[in-house]
């Protein structure tokens, strides 16, 4: 069984773009991160290679996956030797296959490099341009890319904070780093809520983020992800992350996700998604087989006998029905908004 590289690295660490959301994300935090600020320098000693600069960036621990794609190809630009634009985007598009092949499973890598291409080269002002300067606009767009796609998590974070109440019960179903974003503002904010967390099985993301919740003083229970319908009574609202947002305003996430969206909404409990634009990705999944398949291994501490088969995809797809809003930097949107702001940020 061939495991995901993508969910493999999961468990181990843990375009034009509208002018609202350049405003929105510059905005989002005053003060620069100047671990991300600037860029890792080029070692001239050997040839440059976008995977390892790719590595190089994934090991932040709070950097996204895709962020750290348009980081490294960011680089690209920067190490290029190209003297004609023709080349250098020929270069650069070789970069972004490579990064998109490290993994052909992980949607919000593709995604961010597709973006990243239609962000920082399609304009027609580099035509009219010396070289130099061409490329000079080309990095500080790059760079400016990258910038904004990292503060994206600030920004989803304090759009999210009128849906929290005090008293509030949240249920939260995987690891995801922005939805831990907005629940560590919401408690920054001094708001008194709780949050269930289902354990995650087989990879048990649920633990991870309830350790987290744990030390930021928020009241956390796991839950066995076998008992989600039996504590949905308690529940007042349900948050989850996306590996993926799709063209009919659907979600591709961790395994249980799907089913969590049906129990909440046969309870009339809002499913709110926060997720990134860069995880906006052309697709458009008609069911579950419709995805490609990314595995990851399940333990069950039990030996199995060969013959027994055992379901190891990693995440499935949540229809748009049984999802009330997605908390982006791009705003907040309803399901049925999703295709539209594909086609801008596809333009």
């Amino acid at each position: 069984m061939e495991i995901s590289a993508y969910y493999e690295t999961k468990t181990a660490h843990f375009g034009v773009v509208t002018t609202d959301w350049l405003s929105q994300a510059e905005s989002a935090t005053s003060i620069p991160n100047p671990s991300l600020s600037s860029p890792i320098p080029i070692q001239h000693n050997k040839p440059f290679s976008v995977i390892d600069e790719f590595n190089t960036w994934r090991n932040h621990p709070h950097l996204a996956e895709a962020v750290a794609a348009i980081r490294a190809l960011a680089a690209v630009i920067r190490s290029s030797q190209a003297t004609t634009m023709m080349e250098l985007e020929i270069e650069l598009k070789k970069a972004s296959d490579s990064l998109k092949s490290w993994d052909t499973t992980s949607i919000s890598l593709t995604a961010g490099c597709d973006l990243f291409m239609r962000y920082v080269t399609r304009t027609s002002a580099l035509e009219y341009e010396d070289f130099n300067s061409a490329k000079s606009r080309l990095i500080e767009r790059a760079e400016k890319f990258g910038e904004i796609s990292y503060k994206a998590r600030k920004v989803i974070a304090m759009l999210s904070q009128d849906f929290i109440f005090d008293g509030c019960t949240i249920l939260v179903h995987g690891f995801s780093r922005v939805v831990l974003e907005v629940l560590k503002l919401a408690a920054q904010n001094k708001k008194l809520f709780r949050v269930f967390c289902t354990e995650g099985r087989p990879d048990r993301t649920g633990l991870r983020l309830s350790n987290e919740l744990a030390k930021l003083d928020v009241p956390v229970k796991i839950v066995i992800d076998s008992a989600v319908a039996y504590s949905m009574d308690e529940v007042d609202m349900v948050f989850v992350g996306a590996d993926g947002v799709v063209e009919s305003g659907g979600i591709i996430n961790m395994m249980g996700t799907y089913q969590t969206a049906l129990v909440a909404k046969s309870m009339n409990k809002p499913v709110y998604v926060a997720a990134e634009s860069y995880k906006f990705a052309r697709l458009y999944p008609l069911d579950q087989k419709d995805l490609a398949p990314a595995l990851r291994p399940v333990d069950f501490g039990v030996p199995i006998p060969s013959k027994v088969e055992v379901e190891c995809s990693a995440r499935d797809y949540t229809p748009p029905q049984y999802l009330t809003l997605l908390f982006t930097d791009l705003g907040v949107l309803t399901p049925s908004v999703v295709s539209d702001e594909l086609i801008q940020l596809y333009l």
